[in-house]
């Protein structure tokens, strides 16, 4: 079986840093990334709150990101993770992958996260039809087109002023009666003309015949329903942590909803086996507390790797 002594799953910016700071310190370093170096931030139109940067496109600081990790040559293999075995020794740390399987001395688990579903009826049928939850990807197919952003929180807000280049009109339903997002999100949001904020309500179903034609609304006050028609419903309510690969995996704590727990130093509850950036249990998911984490975790990694050799 292919040994490393340091297994990054992840090439986020967590992943991406931690690779910096552990070939920095001499680690032999792998990291595993099923689809593109950059995690979420290839999906950021742009971003204004990453240190150094008044405002960069999410895509172009993941790819800074990954040049950056590159130069240190670790190396990045496009597989994915399905399995974690941990063994009886502080070496047997087995993860299973869909190329073969690697042995690690020591593991930092930097998997991010993967949008929530709204849980309507009607979107998993109209999934790739006219529900998306990847305003980069698909705004550009609604162009002059009106479309409804369901959330309240920064990435919702974000998103549905990103569509405002593209679509008509941008109907953003939230249940709440003020938003979740900063203010200075919020500020920009109903400030522009093209957005048409549905308070106070929830989606009861997303319809249409072959493609979304309308959303139907109801009041959580008033109980009342209206139907708005809508060409594309982009669903930003929430995250989860990409962790299903550690289910079965016992010895690693986790909250509810599978966030990772760990301790200042990035440790789990498994000597060995760390895990940065927004899979972790913790109060802020950005970029720039995802490096932060990932820095951490090489270091606590690195510290690790050298006892079992001493």
């Amino acid at each position: 079986m292919e040994r490393r002594q340091l297994v990054i799953i992840g090439g986020g910016p967590a992943g991406l840093t931690a690779a910096i700071y552990a070939r920095r310190a001499g680690l032999d370093t792998l990291i595993m990334e099923s689809g593109l170096c950059g995690g979420m931030m290839n999906i950021t139109d742009e971003i204004e709150n990453y240190p150094g940067f008044m405002r960069i496109g999410g895509l172009a600081l993941a790819q800074r990101l990954k040049e950056h990790a590159e130069m240190f040559k670790p190396e990045i293999r496009e597989v994915r993770a399905q399995k974690v075995e941990l063994g009886g020794t502080p070496f047997d740390k087995i993860i299973r992958t869909d190329r073969g399987d690697v042995a690690a001395d020591a593991l930092i688990v930097a998997t991010g996260t993967s949008f929530l579903r709204a849980g309507c009826e009607g979107e998993e049928r109209f999934i790739g039809r006219g529900v998306s939850y990847c305003a980069v990807c698909d705004a550009p197919f609604y162009e002059d087109a009106p479309v409804a952003v369901i959330g309240g929180g920064n990435t919702a807000a974000e998103e549905a002023l990103y569509l405002t280049r593209f679509a008509s009109r941008v109907f953003v339903i939230h249940r709440r009666d003020e938003f979740r997002a900063d203010k200075s999100v919020v500020d920009r949001l109903l400030s522009n003309p093209k957005i048409e904020p549905v308070m106070d309500c929830v989606v009861e179903e997303i319809a249409g015949d072959e493609m979304v034609e309308r959303v139907i609304v109801r009041n959580v006050r008033s109980n009342e329903t209206k139907t708005i028609d809508v060409l594309g419903v982009f669903v930003f309510v929430g995250q989860k942590p990409e962790v299903a690969f550690l289910d079965g995996c016992a010895g690693i704590k986790r909250a509810n909803a599978g966030w990772i727990i760990t301790d200042e130093k990035m440790e789990t509850s498994v000597m060995g086996v760390f895990a940065a950036g927004d899979a972790r249990d913790k109060f802020l998911r950005q970029a720039v507390t995802a490096v932060s984490d990932g820095a951490t975790a090489a270091m606590a990694a690195y510290k690790y790797i050298k006892s079992l050799r001493e």
